[in-house]
């Protein structure tokens, strides 16, 4: 019988081997991701925050798009993310200037009302805005600036540009890039 349980004991043996540092390292990798205060957590690592001193004239300038001179209520908002930053611009102007601001970005498709972007309404939340696609009448336009030659634009994967028509020939211009 000794000599059956023999071949299983050596395999016993070297798992015991094999797994033992393993679940040590496990144990420390979790010991240091999952702690309390201080420690380093994965959900840390992957967290955004907004960047300091960033408003509506910096977001203006990386996006390339002016705030109109007769612009009231301008605000901006970078959110730095991991994989990418998050540009946030809002003003309130002429219902003119706002399309001509939609222009600018040489959208394949004009302002539409029948499709709505992919802004999410906690992040124009930190302008103090609602959110953009909740909005009804809203019209909507995106773009790729690569797909389309903006090299001006091209540090961008995608800019939409939401407008929300106001009272007085107004209306409030929500952009965001990515």
């Amino acid at each position: 019988m000794n000599e059956r349980h023999k071949p299983r004991g050596r395999v016993q043996a070297r798992i015991r081997r094999t797994m033992f540092p393993l679940l040590i390292a496990m144990g420390a990798v979790s010991a240091c991701t999952s702690g309390a205060d201080g420690d380093v957590s994965r959900q840390q690592v992957s967290d955004t925050y907004w960047k300091k001193d960033a408003g509506a004239k910096e977001v203006s300038a990386a996006i390339k798009i002016e705030i109109p001179a007769d612009a009231t209520e301008a605000k901006g908002a970078v959110r730095v993310n991991p994989q990418e930053d998050q540009y946030l611009l809002s003003f309130v102007t002429s219902t003119t200037q706002a399309k001509a601001t939609a222009d600018l970005l040489h959208a394949e498709d004009p302002l539409s009302s029948t499709h709505k972007g992919t802004a999410s309404g906690e992040v124009f939340k930190h302008l103090g805005l609602p959110a953009p696609e909740s909005l009804n009448p809203v019209q909507w336009t995106g773009v790729c600036p690569p797909c389309v030659s903006d090299a001006s634009r091209s540090a961008f994967q995608w800019i939409e540009i939401y407008v929300e028509p106001l009272p007085s020939e107004k209306a409030r211009v929500y952009l965001q890039a990515f």
